[in-house]
């Protein structure tokens, strides 16, 4: 069988599994979409908002803004202010956040390798779905 996540809770430990797991509530920061996309966006250095909105397809400004403060609560991004008019706003990923693009980045890569297997499982379960159900016929 797959590897497991080991059960910590005998040892002390921590149980993802669990709603009130302090694990739990990072791995949520870490899958939310539009946090993954900003890190790997800001992989490369700072980046003014609009650059970010542009480069994060289908993002809203709102949506952006709110990640961007979250990634900065979270300690994954700094926002720096420069004393310019207008202001020139820049945001560049921590050390913890570029230590978690590492992580991330595998699972991109897992991505691109199995799209097409995704995308292909996704059609098959979805014409399945769309066939009347047929009951079960058992002999005897």
């Amino acid at each position: 069988m797959g590897t497991r996540f080991p059960d910590l809770r005998a040892y002390g430990g921590a149980d993802a599994f669990l709603r009130a797991c302090k694990p739990r509530t990072v791995l949520d920061m870490l899958t939310n979409k539009w946090t993954t996309l900003a890190m790997g966006a800001l992989l490369d250095g700072p980046r003014r908002f609009n650059e970010l909105r542009r480069m994060l397809d289908g993002i809203t400004q709102k949506m952006l803004s709110q990640t961007l403060r979250a990634m900065e609560r979270d300690g994954l991004a700094t926002r720096t202010v420069y004393p310019t008019i207008p202001p020139r706003v820049e945001y560049e990923l921590t050390d913890l956040g570029r230590s978690a693009t590492a992580m991330l980045g595998v699972v991109a890569a897992w991505s691109a390798e199995h799209a097409d297997e995704v995308l292909a499982a996704r059609q098959v379960y979805d014409e399945r779905a769309a066939r009347p159900v047929e009951p079960v016929v058992t002999s005897g």
